[in-house]
């Protein structure tokens, strides 16, 4: 099974990688739900440039990502399902949850050190948000993410299996929740009792502090509710609500090189600046 598993990995991710962004494109050009002010050509290409440099960057840094170290771990009999000799039916969702949960957390503490906002800020500088929007992470963070959910598998000794689907359904749910698509109200309010919303996620992306403070979660809604942090709609309504941030405004902050810079630019004791909490953040 762990041949198995090693094998299909990478053209399994591809798929439902490509699938979904090529579904969630179509719709958002069926069905957007904010109008479009920047070319999608300046922000698709740049966006897309970054998962192309994040994927190499991974290959590179890691001898063995996520599912391949969950089998090294099972081998060496590391972590606590490994140790309790837990069933896969039970070891799997429980694995897929407390993923989730671990994801939950690491956003929270990279919006609250300013150290690592500087890296999880180039995301919330995109100008709109659409399907690239959750493609959108600085390398930097790929990497601490990436060190973070090791040790998570490690210590809970997750099945391959159950890393490989959580890492398949964290990617495709941070393309659909970051989309530009209209949803009836009734669909989305009973979609996100048990799945992040592209309405709901979109709240975390405004350029209000106490809205980008809110709606953490990727996959599952449910810790936005547990901890306080769930926020049902941006104050401005979803058409008139500023996305973004107030310290990189201009189209050319759209440009690769300039987003790889952004940790390194201004300062970073705040997610927004002054202007932003008085919700009078500066237009394109």
């Amino acid at each position: 099974m762990s041949d198995t598993i090693l094998a299909a990995e990478p053209l399994l991710r591809l798929a439902a990688f490509a699938g979904v962004l090529a579904v969630m494109m179509v719709w958002e050009l069926a069905a957007p739900r904010r109008r479009r002010e920047i070319p999608r050509l300046v922000r698709w290409s740049n966006n897309l440039a970054v998962v192309v440099l994040d994927t190499a960057i991974l290959r590179l840094a890691f001898p063995l990502l996520a599912v391949a170290f969950a089998l090294w771990a099972e081998g060496a009999g590391w972590g606590l399902f490994n140790v309790l000799g837990a069933p896969l039916w039970l070891a799997l969702p429980l694995s897929v949850l407390l993923l989730d949960l671990a994801i939950y957390g690491q956003h929270v503490v990279f919006h609250k050190v300013p150290v690592l906002w500087r890296f999880h800020r180039m995301h919330h500088a995109d100008l709109e948000f659409d399907v690239t929007t959750g493609l959108r992470f600085h390398p930097g963070e790929i990497v601490l993410s990436m060190i973070i959910k090791l040790a998570v598998v490690a210590l809970l000794g997750a099945p391959a299996l159950a890393v490989l689907v959580f890492e398949v359904l964290l990617n495709a749910t941070s393309m659909f929740n970051h989309s530009n698509i209209r949803l009836p109200f009734g669909l989305d309010r009973m979609l996100r009792l048990f799945v992040v919303t592209p309405d709901m996620h979109r709240v975390h992306h405004s350029a209000l502090r106490h809205e980008t403070d809110s709606n953490y979660g990727f996959n599952l809604p449910w810790w936005d509710r547990l901890f306080g942090t769930y926020r049902a709609q941006p104050e401005a309504g979803h058409d008139a609500m500023t996305i973004g941030i107030g310290q990189f405004r201009t189209p050319r902050d759209l440009w690769l090189d300039r987003m790889l810079l952004q940790p390194f630019r201004g300062r970073a004791s705040d997610p927004v600046s002054d202007d932003d909490k008085r919700g009078t953040v500066s237009s394109v």
